[in-house]
């Protein structure tokens, strides 16, 4: 039997050529926290934590001692030693973000131990691709922002997306002029998703709503702060465009408190935020008893697009039918070098479609260059 043997930190940081925004802050750099659990024998899974890259490093050193000597896996077993012992002061946030790395990593490296993907393990593989849509359309400074939206609208079109998700939340007026920019660029064919990262009032999400509706919005993704579930179930019985949410939620009891409000048609939690692959496969199947889709939030780096295709690779769609739709992959267009050169393969979008990897584990390979072209020092716990 394989014992974990180390558990490895690495913070990489990429500066932006161009700054960009959204509705909450501004993005001059991406920054995130990799870890590196290797077993005896010298077997190794990556995982990747969401949020502060400083403090998910942090996270892991306070766990990862609690992995030690362990059996990798018993993946479930592990994170419930992590989680017990954070209870009290984590049940969400951050530190769940450092559970959330390793539970990944412990995948990964189940994975190859056992010489199946992910997929396989997480109860089977339902497809060989999923759907991808295009996330980008931030604000920028530009004398004309709805231009240049349609245009990068237009240009992931062009590309082969048939999906495009932007932001929202400048102000109704502003918001509404630009969705009607990026429609008009995109055609009336392609799926066009807006999202406010909680920047709205329950009256303002309804003003907006109603103005976008009749632009075809696929969903509303994120238009009330996450703490206002009575805020969210009112709004889904004002508007008929699906109501998307959740990463900012965590475990199932997070999401639990979303699906028994009758909050969401689309539940979106972050595989790297939410408790890992073990607790998001739980937060899908509730999903489904509620009926609820789900659509995973993924913006980092090829592992947690890695770890997201396993989990749509194996998701039951609702609702059950012969001719099922596809479950949606998050395919984040931002400038981002962590993500395009620290895994390999690559993950590319063919006619609007990513493979799920059928390699062992993840089925990614980390590029040590990458590691040190964009790392701080490393961190070790042996």
């Amino acid at each position: 039997m394989s014992r974990i043997e180390k558990v490895n930190t690495f913070v990489l940081r990429h500066r932006l050529a161009e700054r960009f925004r959204f509705a909450q802050w501004e993005y001059a750099e991406r920054r995130v926290c990799l870890v590196k659990v290797t077993a005896q024998g010298g077997a190794f899974g990556w995982g990747e934590g969401y949020g502060p890259a400083g403090v998910v490093r942090a996270g892991i050193d306070f766990l990862a001692p609690l992995l030690l000597g362990r059996d990798p896996l018993e993946q479930e077993t592990l994170w419930q030693a992590m989680f017990r012992r954070s209870f009290d002061f984590a049940r969400q946030g951050v530190l769940l973000g450092a559970l959330s790395a390793l539970d990944v990593a412990l995948w990964d490296l189940k994975g190859k131990l056992l010489d199946q993907p992910v997929s396989v393990l997480l109860g089977g593989r339902k497809r060989e691709s999923v759907r991808a849509y295009a996330t980008g359309l931030y604000f920028r400074e530009c004398a004309d922002l709805p231009a240049a939206l349609a245009a990068e609208a237009a240009a992931h079109r062009a590309a082969g997306f048939d999906a495009v998700k932007m932001k929202v939340g400048l102000g109704v007026e502003h918001d509404h002029a630009n969705v009607r920019a990026v429609r008009e660029a995109l055609g009336p064919n392609a799926a066009l998703m807006i999202d406010a990262n909680h920047a709205f009032s329950g009256v303002e999400a309804a003003d907006l709503a109603r103005r976008a509706a009749p632009h075809g919005i696929a969903w509303f993704e994120e238009p009330l702060s996450p703490d206002d579930c009575d805020g969210y179930a009112e709004l889904r019985r004002k508007t008929a465009i699906p109501i998307a949410a959740g990463e900012c939620e965590a475990r199932r009891a997070g999401f639990l408190r979303l699906f028994n409000g009758r909050c969401v048609d689309i539940a979106q939690p972050d595989i790297c935020a939410a408790g890992g692959l073990t607790e998001t496969k739980k937060i899908a199947d509730m999903a489904y008893t509620f009926g609820v889709e789900l659509a995973p939030h993924c913006w980092g780096t090829g592992i947690a697009m890695a770890a997201a295709l396993h989990l749509l690779g194996n998701l039951d769609v609702v609702p059950g039918r012969l001719e099922e739709r596809d479950p949606w992959l998050e395919f984040d267009r931002t400038e981002n070098s962590l993500r395009d050169e620290l895994t390999q393969p690559a993950f590319r979008a063919q006619n609007g479609r990513v493979a799920v990897p059928d390699r062992p584990g993840l089925g990614i390979e980390v590029d040590q260059g990458a590691l040190e072209r964009y790392g701080e020092a490393e961190r070790s716990k042996v």
